[in-house]
Parts: C-alpha cells; structure tokens; sequence
C-alpha cells in the first residue's frame, strides 16, 4: 500500500504540473524621463590660479569634480559649452558619457581665447543647445571665475531670454576670496607664484541665477565645489514615472521535481526493502 500511495502522489503531482500553475507577483517598473544639462566652463587665463587646490590650476580641479558629477547622472543627457573670449560648443547633448569625459579631460586653458570672459555669449551658446530640446527640465551650469568683459551678448539678456524658455541657470564663482596664487617663471626659469586679486562679479552671476529660477553658489576651494555639484545634483533630479504590472512566476518546476523524487524512492524502495524474491 505504501508504495501505492507513493506512486499515486507521483501521478498527482505530475498532473497538476502540467496544469502549469503560475503565482502573480505585483511589481513596479520604473520609467525615466533624462534632464537635459549644458555645462559651461570658463577656460580663460585666469583659470590658471592655483588656489582651489594646492599645485593645481583652477580648470584642473573643475575637470575633475566636473567628471565626478557626469559620473553620477544616469539617463541625463549632458553637453558642454567652453568659453573666454569666444565661446563654443566642446560637445553637444549625449548619453555617451565616455565621449563627454574624453572631450572633458581635453579642455585647456586658452581653447576659446584666454584674452577675456564672455559670460554672456557663453550661456547664449548653452541655451541654442537647449532650446528646441522636448523634456521638461532644461538646465545650464555655469562655472567661471572672472567677469564679463567680452562678447557681443549681455549676460541678464540671455537670463531673460533662458527664462522665457523655461530654462533654469546655475552659477558657479570659483576662486578664493582676496588673492589667489598664480604660476609665473623668474629670471632663471624657475616657478614662483604671485599674488593676484580675485575679481568675481557675484552680483552679475546671483542676478542671472535668480532671473532663471537658479541659485548662485561660490567655490573657494576642491571640497567647496565638490559640495556646490552635489547639491546641484540633488536639485535637479531625474523624474521617475512608476508603471505598475504582473509579474508571473512558474510553480511547476518544483511539483515536476517533487513527483520526480517519489518515483525515485519508489524505485529504490522496490529494489531493496520491498523486493520481490522469485
């Protein structure tokens, strides 16, 4: 009787395996709509300053917190916008983040004319990039450390303009406050720094900012700026929309192999215990 009941259990499970019993498991799928972010760095002659960080210039320092922040986007599209007298687009919107990191590291102090700063034909470059782009968050981040003393653009024009298009500008001042180290050679070629004034028009780069909706935010030094890009990373957000759906999961793997197992004792109990003698 025992090995009877041990095949009927066999033939049941089996029956009810090829009945393919599924169990439903509710899930959420998690769609995203990327922002669109225009850096715009200042690569003019002062960028060489090394007083965000010690035996490093400005653009250095900027380059590599700068990386730090792609790094972190995920479904964001990012392009990047250099400037100094002219200004010019290093490379346009992309999800190609390997691509922007190399264009990054190739920027140079003096890539757009070290002469001047032209703030506003800088952020006129970014918006061209931006403003026939569908999503709905639009945001320019601008760094520089200098004011604007080139161009044909009016920097609070091109606000004015950036908030008309429901485009959002972040500003950046990067420099120590007072006098900032700068490299120069002596008479026998050796390196010496000297002491410049830091001339950053904050009231300029506030205005801008406040006119779009932005903030205006000032770097003294590496751990300052790294902070200022965290901080626009936790404003500026990807939305997420949650669709939800069913997800089936398959039971009779486990009722194929539990049927499985009983023929197996039943075999084994029939070959020994429960052997017939002739």
């Amino acid at each position: 009787p025992f090995i009877v009941l041990l095949r009927v259990a066999a033939v049941a499970l089996l029956a009810i395996a090829l009945a393919r019993p599924q169990k439903g498991k509710e899930d959420t799928k998690v769609t995203t709509e990327g922002i669109d972010i225009m850096l715009t760095i200042d690569t003019s002659g002062s960028m060489i300053a090394e007083d965000l960080a010690k035996d490093r210039n400005r653009l250095d320092v900027v380059k590599e917190v700068t990386a730090d922040f792609i790094k972190h986007r995920s479904s964001d599209r990012i392009g990047l916008v250099v400037y100094g007298a002219d200004a010019y687009t290093q490379c346009p919107l992309t999800l190609d983040y390997g691509t922007l990191l190399q264009l990054l590291e190739q920027c140079e102090i003096g890539m757009a004319d070290q002469s001047a700063t032209a703030i506003g034909d800088a952020l006129a470059t970014a918006l061209l990039r931006l403003k026939d782009s569908s999503v709905t968050s639009r945001v320019v981040v601008l760094l520089t450390d200098g004011m604007n003393n080139a161009g044909k653009m009016a920097p609070l024009a091109v606000a004015q303009s950036a908030k008309a298009l429901g485009i959002k500008i972040y500003t950046i001042g990067a420099g120590t406050r007072g006098m900032a180290p700068v490299p120069g050679t002596d008479f026998f070629g050796r390196k010496i720094l000297q002491q410049v004034p830091v001339e950053i028009d904050e009231d300029l780069l506030k205005e801008i900012a406040k006119t779009t909706g932005g903030q205006y935010f000032r770097a003294t030094e590496k751990a300052s700026l790294e902070k200022i890009y965290k901080e626009i990373d936790q404003l500026e957000k990807t939305k997420t929309e949650s669709l939800t759906y069913m997800e089936w999961i398959e039971r009779f793997p486990g009722l194929v192999f539990a049927a499985a197992a009983l023929l197996i004792i039943e075999t084994l109990l029939l070959a020994t215990r429960f052997q017939k003698l002739p």
